[in-house]
């Protein structure tokens, strides 16, 4: 590990931001395929599978709140923290994090609470039914104990990688990851000595995979090399440090929030025309995911960097920051709109047989690609204003993007053009967006950038 505790603020930009994302990616990935691998083994459980995974997916609403509120912690701390190490402002970026540590505590008592009381009326509400019900809450029941686990390895996490130690945080996914998978089918099917425990071997493995990784977590906080160290001196945040916090943190779970909003508004658009367009909306945004991975990993590789140097007032430095940022994401979006304009038909080919969606899809697919380049702006100036602790601004690019541009667009374009006039509102966005983000991003770094310290 790195001995020099400003390596933030003093590392070649261009290597530095690699070495924060793609450790970054491969985390992701990790979780993504450790996700899948659980729903395998739930899946083939004897006789009842197809239910149990159905009892799971219900879950998944709950779940996702429960990482919201992690979310909420760790993403509105750790920027601060990364602005308090740029200013050698050591002490209040271990207050930032002892602070928000003891809410977390606080958080994940009342939603264990919460969860425990409510199980069964939440997951009914959610679309359980009387065949899944019973799967749903034992799942869940065993979840809810393991919420400690999650939300404080998620926070943690957040604030690992704020002080540029993203291998430290993938090491730690990775443990948990592997610790999940080894156990999945020992506690599920009851291997070895182990009781044969179904769908609560599933829930029980993944607590104590996110056990180990808060674990290791604790020990690098305690042990490690890491500049900002975790330590049990700071109480609860007070009224002026929780809106700080919720300043940055409710703007980022909203940005995470809005392309689902977004899509379901295309797809009641949509449908009005053919099922078809709804189809190849949803495949669309399968392939987004794979298409945006990279430069979203590049994306969290910057938060931290750009926020140090932020906080420490390099301008230049901040300048050369968001400029390679742009130019690295770039490279990758051009590779992507390279890949839709010349095999679209193939790429949609692999999530469907059907013929008219495939020409269909691969049409729409290349006048989306149109705007992927352009892209790169505003989500570079969304990432880099959320690194500097500016959650209003970067959701101002993210409303911008999925709701104020693109939905009104793809109304007007549908009702003037037809249906299959939607997939220029895409392109249409991303261009009016960039402007306004460019803008945005300039002028907020301008008004707000520190003195050198």
């Amino acid at each position: 590990m790195n001995e020099n505790k400003n390596f933030l603020g003093t590392e070649p930009i261009g290597k530095l931001l690699l070495r924060l994302a793609l450790p970054t990616v491969a985390a992701q990935m990790i979780n993504m395929l450790y996700n899948i691998v659980d729903r395998i083994y739930i899946g083939h459980i004897p006789n009842v599978g197809a239910l149990a995974l159905t009892g799971v997916g219900v879950c998944m609403p709950l779940i996702m709140i429960v990482a919201a509120f992690a979310a909420l912690v760790g993403n509105g701390g750790a920027p601060r923290a990364s602005i308090f190490m740029g200013q050698r402002d050591t002490e209040s970026a271990e207050k930032t994090l002892g602070n928000c540590f003891l809410t977390q505590l606080i958080i994940s008592a009342i939603l264990t609470i919460v969860l425990l009381i409510g199980n069964r009326t939440f997951l009914l509400s959610f679309g359980a039914s009387e065949n899944t019900i019973e799967y749903a809450v034992s799942y869940m029941n065993i979840y809810a104990i393991g919420t400690l686990f999650v939300q404080l390895t998620l926070g943690m996490n957040a604030f690992i990688t704020a002080q540029g130690f993203a291998k430290t945080g993938m090491l730690s996914v990775l443990i948990g990851a592997v610790t999940n998978i080894i156990l999945d089918p020992i506690l599920i099917f009851g291997l070895a000595f182990f009781p044969k425990m179904g769908i609560s071997g599933a829930a029980i493995a993944t607590g104590v995979g996110q056990l180990i990784s808060l674990m290791v977590y604790l020990a690098f906080y305690f042990k490690g090399p890491v500049p900002v160290k975790l330590e049990a001196r700071y109480k609860i945040p007070g009224g002026n440090t929780m809106k700080k916090l919720y300043g940055i943190g409710i703007p980022a779970i909203l940005n995470l929030a809005l392309p689902s909003v977004m899509i379901f508004v295309l797809n009641g658009l949509l449908a009005q025309y053919s099922r078809s367009y709804v189809v190849i909306l949803g495949i669309y945004y399968k392939l987004q995911t794979f298409l945006y991975f990279p430069a979203s990993g590049i994306i969290q590789g910057m938060r931290p960097v750009i926020g140090y140097n932020f906080g420490a007032g390099e301008r230049e430095r901040v300048g050369t920051i968001y400029k390679t940022t742009l130019a690295m994401t770039g490279v990758i979006m051009a590779a992507g709109t390279l890949l839709c304009l010349t095999i679209a038909n193939t790429l949609i080919g692999a999530f469907t047989d059907n013929a008219e969606t495939i020409i269909a899809g691969g049409t729409a697919l290349r006048i989306i690609s149109a705007g992927f380049i352009v892209s790169t702006v505003s989500v570079t100036a969304s990432g880099a204003l959320e690194g500097i602790g500016m959650g209003v601004q970067s959701l101002v690019i993210s409303l911008l993007r999925y709701i104020v541009v693109i939905l009104p667009s793809a109304f007007i374009l549908c009702h003037l053009f037809g249906g299959g006039a939607v997939w220029n509102a895409f392109w249409i966005t991303e261009f009016a967006a960039a402007v306004v983000a460019e803008i945005v991003y300039r002028g907020t770094i301008k008004r707000t950038m520190p003195k050198p310290r």
